[in-house]
């Protein structure tokens, strides 16, 4: 059945003003182009919708800039203003947008644990109303909150979560009050920041994907196909609550502590590089944030040593105890370092300041075969390794293309407590630091050098947390095949290349479900980014849709 006259208008309509948002201003002539609709069709509806106030003349084009044929169209922006909130336990951030996304106005303030709810909820509605008035709109039109907790999928609202502040759910209700003629809505933050990530971040090529947030807590958010699953329940991507091994208890329907929580919640993240020796960053309280860019500075730093002194194919230092270097093509076989006996023996290894028992780094294609370190016996030998500061037994870089075979590094080790700096499969008996994504890309470990002993402790971190991570990766990979995993969150972002290749190397040995592990782009400011994006995307579609209004929920 042929669409009515006034459906086809409305459709072209809505199409001219999809297009101007996504290219930004276009000329009439631009526009048929691009919907493929006729010169009076096209003229037809620039006339309504610059008559509806949705679109104005913002310039012109051409060689001339004269006639109606020159004239550039827009979005009329100020139609409309924007909020946008990421809610924290600690804190909440306000964003003001006009109708197309650009930002006029934005503050942050902290939120004490000791404040009182009604105080909290005053001082937060308070930096909307000056953010507001800083942007100078007049009003708002759409307001989108990103929060942590589970939404009902039937009323939208925030439910009553154990451990969360009561003044999160208060502030939705009072802004609703004090704005009574905004549409304020409120969605999960890692849902947003996973929208945020698909849209303008790490995932805008995948259709299906998987973010893991790692930031003051743990999230998950699952896209399949293109669309942001939520669940029977809206708690699709709960992963704290995960049971995985070693934790001291099993989580609860209240308490997410003793599952992936427990591993790998800001808290745990601080403890472990305790435990590894890193030092938090200088002058700072340590923080998750903190402890594993100070980790990821310093092996970058290692990195940048080994790279400026390495001539031809070996590295500086005193090669120890068959220290190899290969480059591209360069195999493992029998009578490689670490292949039966023949480790351990050389004296004064121990306190030589170079890497010991059959130290590896290879260059692409270098693969690892039956007598590639850490293969057999011949491992843990040498006197004093462990308390060397260099890294021991077995420590196997590998970048783009190197492949493992039965005998690489810490081949059939597997998870049966609590992954920590002592536990890690990389941080001795076969550090492995892989990637797969060419020489030229961001800074991976290959050998930690002699001479930053301090890049060990921090390998050994990066590497303990990313068995931590795989855990729950990898559970996640396993019911869901996602094809890729973004590590989101200010984490996230802090550990970069680094961490990720950590975590797709373990992941490549522990399912045969292939997998890329990649490294947020948007950071923290994600989840802020998607809740403008809805809340965009919300105003537009009653706004370019006359006559209709839509339920207020995304």
């Amino acid at each position: 059945m042929p669409a009515s006259p006034s459906t086809a208008r409305a459709i072209n309509d809505r199409l001219a003003l999809r297009l101007l948002q996504q290219e930004g201003p276009l000329t009439a002539g631009q526009l048929k182009q691009l919907t493929g609709l006729s010169r009076p069709t096209v003229a037809d509806l620039v006339e309504r919708l610059t008559a509806a106030g949705l679109i104005t003349v913002v310039g012109e084009a051409g060689e001339q800039r004269r006639g109606p044929n020159a004239k550039v169209y827009g979005i009329v922006a100020g139609r409309a203003h924007l909020a946008a909130l990421d809610i924290r336990t600690e804190g909440v951030a306000v964003t003001v947008a006009d109708l197309v996304g650009h930002v006029l106005a934005e503050a942050s303030a902290p939120i004490g644990d000791d404040m009182g709810t009604g105080l909290a909820v005053e001082q937060a509605v308070g930096l909307v109303e000056r953010v507001v008035k800083e942007a100078g709109a007049d009003r708002l039109h759409t307001v989108g909150i990103g929060a942590p907790g589970l939404i009902d999928p039937a009323s939208g609202e925030l439910r009553d979560s154990s451990g969360l502040p009561e003044w999160h759910r208060r502030l939705v209700a009072a802004l609703q009050e004090r704005l009574p003629e905004a549409r304020v809505s409120v969605e999960n933050e890692t849902n947003l920041a996973a929208l945020a990530e698909q849209r303008d971040g790490a995932a805008r090529d995948r259709d299906t994907f998987v973010l893991l947030w790692l930031g003051h807590g743990t999230g998950a958010a699952v896209v399949l196909d293109g669309a942001l699953r939520r669940g029977a329940s809206g708690g699709t991507g709960e992963i704290g609550f995960l049971p995985v091994p070693g934790t001291a208890a099993l989580p609860s329907s209240t308490d997410c502590e003793g599952g992936f929580h427990s591993l790998a919640a800001s808290g745990a993240v601080v403890d472990l590089a305790a435990q590894c020796g890193v030092p938090a960053e200088p002058g700072q309280e340590p923080s998750a944030v903190g402890v594993v860019r100070a980790a990821v500075a310093l092996v970058r730093a290692a990195v940048r040593e080994v790279r400026g002194a390495e001539t031809g194919t070996g590295v500086s230092g005193t090669a120890c105890e068959g220290e190899v270097s290969r480059s591209a093509g360069g195999g493992g076989g029998p009578g490689s370092a670490g292949d039966g006996e023949g480790l351990g023996s050389t004296p004064g290894c121990e306190a030589s300041g170079t890497a010991c028992e059959g130290e590896v780094s290879r260059s692409a294609g270098g693969g690892g075969g039956p007598g590639s370190a850490s293969h057999g016996e011949g491992l843990g030998s040498t006197p004093g390794c462990e308390a060397s500061g260099t890294a021991c037994e077995g420590e196997v870089s590998r970048s783009a293309g190197g492949g493992e075979g039965p005998g690489s590094a810490s081949h059939g080790e597997g998870l049966g407590s609590t992954p920590g700096c002592e536990a890690s499969w990389s941080a001795r008996e076969g550090e492995v630091s892989r990637s797969a994504r060419g020489a030229d890309a961001s800074v991976f470990p290959r050998a930690v050098p002699a001479a930053s002993p301090r890049a060990v402790p921090a390998a050994r971190f990066l590497d303990a947390l990313a068995d931590r991570l795989a855990v729950g990766v990898a559970s996640v990979v396993a019911i869901l095949d996602p094809g890729c995993v973004v590590l989101g969150g200010e984490v996230g972002q802090a550990g970069g290349d680094e961490l990720a290749a950590r975590v797709q190397d373990r992941i490549a040995r522990m399912t045969p479900l292939p997998t890329e592990v990649r490294t947020t782009t948007l950071g923290g400011s994600a989840v802020l980014r998607g809740a403008l994006l809805t809340a965009r995307d919300r105003a537009q579609e009653e706004l370019f849709t006359p006559g209709e209004r839509p339920v207020q929920r995304w």
